[in-house]
């Protein structure tokens, strides 16, 4: 019903922000990644929203941009995932990385969220592993080897075996993926070192 909010951030909360459009403060609720985010209060913002009416509420959740939008209205299609559910997995990880959790398969990444236990992650995957690509996020530009500002591509096979490490030693896909692309000048570097480097990275 309405497809954005764009104006003044009167006040910011963990989960709720305040704009005001034209002297009427819109209450939007926010994932936590979101505000964090946010232009500092009495700067402009604009927030694609997604309306949920119900009987007793109406309320608008809010976001930076199309695609963190449209993940939100995919997540609230699977069974068992509501509004509340979405956030929550939103609050957890940024939109890139739970679409990248939910392309590798990662349930004990989204599993973190708070009310999101392992069968409805799995569920979760099933039903929107085919319905996302890799072109959707920035965590597959790396994979692609188009990062900027890291030549050194995510599908080479000291990187592809550092990640394997990481993932036999219990971690997960999505942050294994993340910790091996934070290291700093790995061109040189084989898996063996890599891997010790991002373990540093997990502490």
């Amino acid at each position: 019903m309405i497809a954005f909010v764009n104006g003044i951030v009167d006040d910011i909360a963990i989960d709720n922000a305040v704009i005001d459009v034209g002297g009427v403060g819109y209450n939007v609720k926010i994932p936590a990644s979101v505000a964090g985010r946010l232009p500092a209060i009495g700067e402009r913002v604009k927030l694609y929203t997604y309306t949920c009416v119900r009987e007793d509420a109406f309320w608008l959740y809010g976001f930076l941009s199309r695609a963190d939008l449209e993940i939100f209205k995919r997540l609230i299609t699977v069974n068992g995932i509501g509004p509340k559910g979405a956030l929550a997995l939103l609050s957890t990880m940024d939109a890139d990385a739970l679409r990248f959790a939910i392309l590798s398969g990662d349930t004990k990444a989204i599993s973190q969220a708070p009310g999101i236990g392992k069968r409805t992650a799995e569920r979760l995957i099933l039903d929107l592993k085919d319905k996302l690509s890799y072109s959707d996020d920035m965590i597959s530009r790396e994979i692609a080897g188009e990062s900027s500002g890291n030549a050194f591509a995510a599908d080479t096979p000291q990187k592809k075996e550092a990640v394997a490490a990481l993932v036999s030693l219990g971690y997960g896909q999505t942050e294994s993926l993340q910790a091996v692309n934070a290291v700093e000048d790995i061109e040189n570097m084989d898996s063996g070192a890599i891997l010790k480097a991002a373990l540093k990275k997990m502490f």
